[in-house]
Formats: C-alpha cells, structure tokens, sequence
C-alpha cells in the first residue's frame, strides 16, 4: 500500500480524506490544513492524523494528495516533487501554464508520478462511451451550476469550464488551430459566464458554454462524427448513442429511415450503453495507484493537464 497525505481540508479535501481512507491501494497517514483550529476541528471529528508542517507530512507519505487553492498548487507541488514523492494535484494544475510546465519537468527530471484531478474522466457515462468516439468534426458542451461562492476566486472558465476542455482535449486527436470567446461577469469579479468556440486543424470545431450563475444544474457534452451521434449527461450519468448506416432494401415497419436528396437511405439505430456506477473521485485516485505501482502514465498525465490550462487561458485571453 501507498503512504498518502492529504493538502487542504476543505470541502473537496474531507472527501478526499474519505476516499483515501477507505481504499484498498493507499494507507492514509493525515493531512495538513493551515488554519490550524479547523484542522484540529477536522481531526477531532473524523480521526485522521493532523500535521503541524507541510514538510513534515510529505516526509512521512509516498504520495502527496494536492487539494488545496489553486494558487497554492505550484508550491505544494514543488515541496513534494523536491522529496521524491508522487503528486496528484486537484484541476486546474496550477494558476499559470508556466507553473504548469516547470513542474511537468520537475516530475520527469525525479522520475516520479504526477496526475491532474480532472474527474470526468471517471464519470462513468463518459467511460461507457469514451471508445465509440471517434474523429467527432462537432462538439457542444453544456456545464451550467447555480451559484455558488465556493470557486469564485477563479474564472468560471478555471472552475467549470476546464472539465470539458480537458474532455474535448482527450478525443480530438489534433491540435487547436483558433479560439473565439466572450465572458461575462455577473456576480463575482471574474467572468461567471462563457462562452469559446475551438477550432482545430483537422476541422473539429468545439463549443463550450459554461455557467455559474444558472436557475439550474447541468453537464452534457454532444458529439457529432460519421454516421454518428454520442451523447453524454455528466451529471445524470446517462449514455445515449445514435448510430446510422446503410438501410436495407427491405426493412421492417419500425424501421426509421432517413433519406437525402440524392436518394440514399440510413437507418437510425438506438444504443444506451450500460452504466457502471462508480466513485469517480476513488476511481481517479486508485488509477494513480495503479500507474504509480506499474510504472505507467497516468490517465489524466501533468501534461494533458498542462494542456487543458493553456486552452483555457487562451479563452480566458480571448475575452
């Protein structure tokens, strides 16, 4: 089993601690919090081992589990990578994409594992259907959530968005050609809503909307390829897939057949892929686990999550 230890205690970090705790690959040591009263708060209510110093935690663990602020990402991860330790570091990598490449280098340089925390990759309606997509020419993504002032220091772009950039990123095989984007600040004193469109050199063209101002909750992403329509409900963890192909001369009376103009026939075919239902947030950290112990890259590696930083920071940079 893995040593691990827990940066930040905050909403997402108890649950981390949780999910550390309970799993199979990891033995949790504790965590460090700064603000040393609800650290002690923390503590006393779940049991898990407090420590006073970063260092003194990170000295103790294999593994540094990162869910601090954005802000301090750079120099947790600096801390651990220094003493050889593996990191997982919560999305997005790092505030700015130099940040984000010197520690891609820095893992490299120690020989040591490092993964971002881009969990919709372990959504299960996206992992249902991840390997039908294939060469998609159009994407539309929706990730809209009612307000909320926890990730507010960040643009929504940071908070909401970069979920779906990193998907997009992960099955359009080809490199973004040009950006256009708005955003607009509502409430906080960052952009609250946006919009990029992504166009990429061999065609793709992707568009995101992202929201956290919205009266209601959701996350789809809809991808369009050849004779095919996959649609994925991130929060639903739903899965519909609508193929199309070549009809029959004699097809059934419940048949649907869509014909073109110059006269050629598809026949429309219905899949809803079944869904494992899973921890998403366990699934990513144990598959850190596994890449650790068999020397492999990690699904969601420091450089796809460099990646998916430097696209939103074009958007960001196109407002």
């Amino acid at each position: 089993m893995l040593k691990a230890g827990v940066l930040g205690a905050g909403h997402l970090g108890k649950i981390h601690l949780k999910l550390l705790q309970q799993s199979s690959k990891y033995e949790l040591v504790g965590f460090y919090d700064p603000i040393e009263d609800y650290a002690r708060q923390v503590s006393n209510e779940f049991g898990y081992v407090h420590f006073t110093s970063i260092d003194e935690l990170i000295d103790a663990v294999d593994v540094i589990d990162i869910v601090t602020p954005t802000l301090n990402h750079f120099d947790c991860a600096v801390s651990a990578i220094e003493k050889g330790k593996h990191i997982f570091i919560e999305k997005p990598i790092t505030k700015t994409v130099e940040e984000a490449e010197l520690l891609r280098d820095l893992v490299q340089k120690k020989k040591i594992r490092g993964q971002v925390g881009h969990v919709e990759r372990f959504n299960p309606a996206f992992t249902a259907v991840k390997d039908m997509i294939s060469n998609p020419m159009f994407i539309e993504s929706h990730r809209l959530a009612e307000f909320n002032p926890r990730g507010t220091d960040v643009p929504v772009v940071l908070d909401l968005m970069i979920h779906d950039i990193d998907i997009i990123l992960s099955v359009v095989n080809s490199e973004v050609k040009d950006i256009h984007a708005s955003g607009v600040s509502v409430i906080s004193d960052t952009p609250d809503i946006a919009n990029a469109r992504i166009e990429f050199e061999n065609g793709c063209v992707a568009n995101l909307t992202a929201s956290r101002i919205s009266l209601k909750n959701m996350r789809k992403s809809r991808f369009f390829q050849k004779d095919a329509y996959i649609s994925v409900d991130f929060l639903e963890k739903k899965s519909e897939v609508v193929k199309m192909k070549d009809a029959p001369e004699n097809p059934d009376d419940f048949a649907m057949i869509l014909q073109n103009a110059e006269g050629n026939k598809k026949q429309i075919y219905f899949e809803n892929p079944r869904i494992e239902q899973n921890n998403a947030i366990l699934d990513e950290l144990e598959s850190f686990a596994d890449a650790i112990n068999n020397g492999s890259t990690p699904i969601v590696s420091l450089r796809q999550g460099t990646r998916a930083l430097q696209v939103a920071q074009q958007i960001i940079n196109n407002f």
